[in-house]
């Protein structure tokens, strides 16, 4: 399957979907408020509390052991002090994208799908901790929305979808591989073409497109192939969407391994084991963050 046809192709299934998804107003205007020179908290607060369901989000994820306030947050605008405003724009994005799909039937559960891309999120923000990457929240939000084409094909073509997941459980097969097989594209050209109507910034788009090819990046390599190893990391832990039992990869064979060791080369002495069992403490604090965020 060459890169032009499957992106025609996704172009077309995104154009045929009647009722596709869109970014709540509250999260965009959120984020103008967030760009501007001086950031008024209280206007922030503000908008963020005309929306419940994204204050009630907001409010859980901060409580969360990812966060670990040393005492629980009740207000939101201490609770916006105590983030900043980074990941107060993570936040809103976040609520915004489990809004834009929530509902929705889909072959994969919304849970399952969730604590994937927060597992993926969590892992590249280590990641990029490690090797000292110049912008850790844009790898933690990166690996929240690298997988936003795999819930449009739940969502919008369940049935077939369903079929490509059954097929990895039963041969050694990556799903990307099995969507090419079935749709004649697979959810990075379908992601990219949300995250263009989403006009989602170039190196956001292209994390989307090439997490599985981070060697085809242009824009930032080093940021695809730090999404593309959690990826690989949440796919063979208990963060995925199917029981792949045969699933496993060999960090020292994978191309984002290659790129990052080639950008610094400190990696060469990392202790793989030892950082994998500190990646694998972070998998029941993602899980309950998750089981939080849905419990009415």
């Amino acid at each position: 399957m060459d890169n032009k046809t499957a992106m025609e192709t996704a172009r077309r299934m995104v154009a045929g979907i009647d009722d596709l998804p869109t970014i709540q107003a509250v999260a965009t205007q959120v984020m103008q408020l967030l760009d501007a020179p001086e950031v008024d908290v209280d206007k922030v607060a503000d908008l963020m509390l005309s929306d419940q369901v994204m204050t009630a989000r907001v409010m859980k994820m901060v409580n969360s052991p990812i966060f670990r306030p040393a005492q629980e947050i009740t207000s939101l605008k201490r609770a916006l002090v105590y983030l900043g405003e980074k990941h107060i724009k993570e936040m809103a994005l976040t609520s915004s994208f489990i809004n834009a799909f929530e509902g929705a039937g889909g072959a994969i559960p919304v849970n399952t799908f969730w604590e994937h891309s927060f597992g993926v999120g969590m892992v590249s923000k280590t990641i990029a901790e490690k090797i000292r990457y110049n912008d850790i929240e844009k790898a933690y939000l990166s690996g929240i929305i690298h997988d936003i084409g795999e819930v449009v094909l739940s969502n919008y073509y369940p049935e077939k979808f369903a079929s490509a997941l059954s097929a990895t459980q039963k041969r050694p097969v990556r799903l990307v591989d099995v969507e090419y097989e079935i749709f004649g594209t697979s959810h990075s050209e379908i992601g990219f073409c949300m995250a263009e109507k989403w006009n989602f910034p170039e190196a956001y788009r292209e994390v989307i497109l090439y997490h599985h090819l981070p060697r085809e990046a242009s824009a930032d390599p080093v940021l695809c192939s730090i999404v593309n190893l959690a990826d690989l990391f949440c796919s063979v832990r208990d963060l995925y969407y199917g029981e792949n039992a045969w699933a496993s990869f060999n960090l020292a064979e994978e191309e984002g391994w290659k790129i990052l060791k080639e950008q610094s080369p400190s990696l060469a002495r990392l202790d793989v084991e030892r950082f994998c069992y500190e990646l694998d403490d972070s998998v029941p604090a993602v899980k309950e963050l998750v089981t939080s965020i849905f419990t009415k």
